[in-house]
């Protein structure tokens, strides 16, 4: 079981984490909770209707990471479209960002703060180390951050399609981006054996 997840009988996964491991995806799960930011609402904690009808923003982020990881909902990548057309998605992307961005960032908080809690909560299981089990929410919960981890470290190495990750495993070991890689990879199997967890 190390390194990869396995089904619980009933629901949820289980995987075997070292400390190591459970360093990395915790600070990288606090790093991302950083780069997400807080919510509307967080100048006002006395008023809980605030964050309800708070409008997110209108404009794509400027930080390609965010970008990524909230795209606009509007766009034909495959196509070259007309200047009227672009602007007719431009103005509909805008809208939709408007209403939604909000939401999406609460959601992405909620499954990054639900990793590093139940990080936290871990208990020994033997030398340096513990196995992790996840009932079938927090398994979503989980899946969710790894993909928006991996969206994250992608974006900063540059990966677009399978052809830049086939790129990724022939870097040679001096190369700084190393490391980040590495990250890469290993979440992408993390993430891949919870998939199957999941299935039905």
């Amino acid at each position: 079981m190390p390194g990869t997840f396995e089904p619980l009988p009933g629901g949820g996964a289980a995987v075997a984490l070292d400390e190591v491991e459970i360093s990395i995806i915790r600070s990288l799960a606090v790093q991302l909770l950083e780069l997400i930011g807080p919510g509307p609402a967080e100048d006002a904690p006395d008023d809980p209707l605030a964050e309800l009808f708070a409008e997110g923003p209108s404009e794509p982020p400027k930080d390609p990471v965010l970008r990524r990881l909230f795209p606009d909902a509007y766009s034909d990548p495959e196509g070259t479209p007309t200047a009227e057309q672009a602007e007719e998605q431009r103005a509909y992307s805008s809208e939709f960002r408007r209403f939604t961005e909000n939401d999406l960032r609460a959601g992405k908080r909620d499954n990054a703060l639900a990793v590093i809690h139940s990080l936290d909560g871990l208990s020994a299981a033997g030398e340096g180390g513990a196995v992790l089990k996840l009932s079938a929410d927090e398994s979503r919960r989980w899946l969710g951050c790894l993909n928006d981890l991996r969206l994250a470290i992608g974006s900063r190495l540059d990966v677009v399609d399978e052809e830049d990750t086939d790129l990724l495993y022939r870097l040679p070991d001096e190369d700084p981006r190393k490391p980040m890689v590495m990250a890469y990879l290993w979440l992408g199997g993390l993430q891949e054996t919870l998939i199957t967890t999941l299935m039905p």
